[in-house]
Parts: C-alpha cells; structure tokens; sequence
C-alpha cells in the first residue's frame, strides 16, 4: 500500500500514514485536528548533486538540453543560490560584475553595492 504524507496546520510536523489507494486520504490526529494532504509527484527522483553551483555542473545540466532561455536563466539563478548558500556569496557574479565594470567603466545594473 502507497504512503501519504500529510502536514500538521499549524505546526512544522509531517507524517506519513499507510493507506489503500481507494480511501479518502484524510488524516485526523487523537485530538481531532485534520492534517493538509502533501502532493508529491509519484516514482520520482531527484539529483540533488545535478547543479552544485560549480561552471562544470551547469554545463553538463544544461548541455544538450531542450528548453527555452528562461531555463537556462532559472537554472544559472539556482547555481547562484547555491553558491551563496555555501560559500556566502556569489564569487561567479562578483567576478562578471568586476569584468563588467573594467569593460563598460559603469556598474552593471544589477550590481546592487
């Protein structure tokens, strides 16, 4: 039998409760509070590993990939997260701000310092 997994209301708890996939998936506690039902995608995966944030990760991600410029763009801002996630900044960004600047003698718009 499949697993569901609900979310209290109000608290940050989860649970997940073993039921036949002809029942209603409700799910109410001892204390008579229902709990809101998590949609999760059935059977899937995920590669965390897949953008790191490194130049090598978003290559090989977005090498030979079908999609439009707006998911190139979504996954270099994810690479960027990630980076400032772990290190506490965006070294990649700073550097094309840095070269942008010494090209351009002007700030990039974005460049928000």
């Amino acid at each position: 039998m499949p697993l569901y997994a609900f979310k209290h209301p109000k608290k940050e708890v989860t649970v997940e409760i073993v039921q036949k996939m002809q029942e209603t998936h409700v799910f109410v506690d001892d204390e008579g509070t229902q709990w809101e039902r998590i949609w999760d995608p059935p059977n899937t995966s995920i590669d965390a590993n897949q953008l790191d944030g490194s130049r090598e990760s978003f290559m090989k991600y977005t090498d030979n990939r079908k999609g439009t410029v707006g998911d190139l763009w979504d996954a270099s801002r994810e690479c960027s997260e990630k980076r400032i996630r772990r290190d506490g900044k965006d070294t990649v960004k700073e550097k094309h701000f840095s070269e942008y600047k010494e090209k351009n003698n002007s700030k990039h718009m974005k460049d928000n310092e």
